[in-house]
């Protein structure tokens, strides 16, 4: 049977730092929400984000140079490392990517998960923020990224029904609400605060370090090894270690995602306005 998602709490106490930057395409379909009419009944509304227009699958020219790759004009690169023998202050970032654009689609998502990210502990933890900032803008889009990086179907069902509530506006949301928080997927990045209208830093930059718990060997789905990293945030939570789990097989091929729900709970309510991301 798979871990619970519920009782990874007392094991994201990670140690160590890592940075990740990355650059990044956008998708777009519209989002689909159900919400009850005013008889009571339920129909389905369906609600456009206000950045769905950057998503497409327009297929451009990929290449990879070291430890940056360049998709059409959007470039991602992964620096530093997820050192377990030296982890650090639990504080202090070792490894990050930095990109310049979401992810423009699943054809994008893709590229860049095959061709550089899923091959490291760090590339694959910072798809994440990316994979959740395609979903809002088009859920079909992003549920399909969310099944690329992620180790199962159970993984990608638990996010999905958080980011249903919690990211994803309908027709009957009310804009001034603050359980919906569009801006979670900023708020992983460096720079971007509450009150800075999370408004992160640009390459954006995803920084990581080592998690307190070494990894671990994970025979329940299989033979493989279960990797903990903290994606730092100060800016979005009073506890800005977010603690993250990757997966590898033994058999070795790309790093997926395990287990992520530090990522998505309720950050602190923005002030001022988002602008969203490129």
């Amino acid at each position: 049977m798979k871990k619970e998602f519920l009782s990874k709490s007392s094991i994201f106490l990670m140690a160590g730092l890592a940075f990740v930057t990355f650059t990044a395409g956008m998708c777009g379909d519209e989002n689909e929400s159900e919400s009850d009419d005013n008889g009571g009944g339920n129909k389905t509304e369906t609600y456009k984000d206000k950045w769905a227009n950057l998503v497409n699958e327009n297929k451009k020219d990929c290449t990879v140079n070291g430890n940056t790759l360049t998709y059409g004009n959007h470039t991602y690169t992964v620096e530093g490392e997820i050192n377990y023998d030296s982890p650090g202050d639990h504080k202090t970032a070792t490894a990050w990517v930095k990109f310049t654009n979401i992810p423009s689609g699943y054809t994008e998502f893709k590229a860049v998960y095959e061709g550089l990210l899923g091959k490291s502990i760090q590339g694959t933890a910072a798809m994440i923020p990316m994979a959740f900032e395609i979903y809002a803008r088009n859920a079909s889009t992003g549920e399909k990224c969310l099944q690329l990086c992620c180790n199962s179907s159970v993984t990608v069902s638990t996010i999905l029904s958080e980011l249903k509530r919690k990211i994803v506006l309908s027709k009957y949301s009310d804009e001034n609400d603050s359980y919906i928080q569009r801006y979670i997927p900023a708020a992983l990045l460096k720079g971007a605060a509450f009150n800075n209208a999370y408004t992160p830093d640009e390459p954006y930059t995803v920084e990581m370090c080592p998690h307190v718990t070494p990894p671990q060997e994970i025979r329940i789905t299989g033979d493989g090894m279960d990797y903990f990293v903290y994606i730092l945030a100060p800016g979005g939570w009073d506890t800005f270690q977010r603690g993250v789990e990757i997966y590898q097989n033994w058999d070795g091929g790309l790093y997926k995602v395990y287990n992520c729900p530090s990522t998505y709970t309720g950050c602190k309510t923005i002030r001022g306005t988002w602008a969203g991301l490129k």
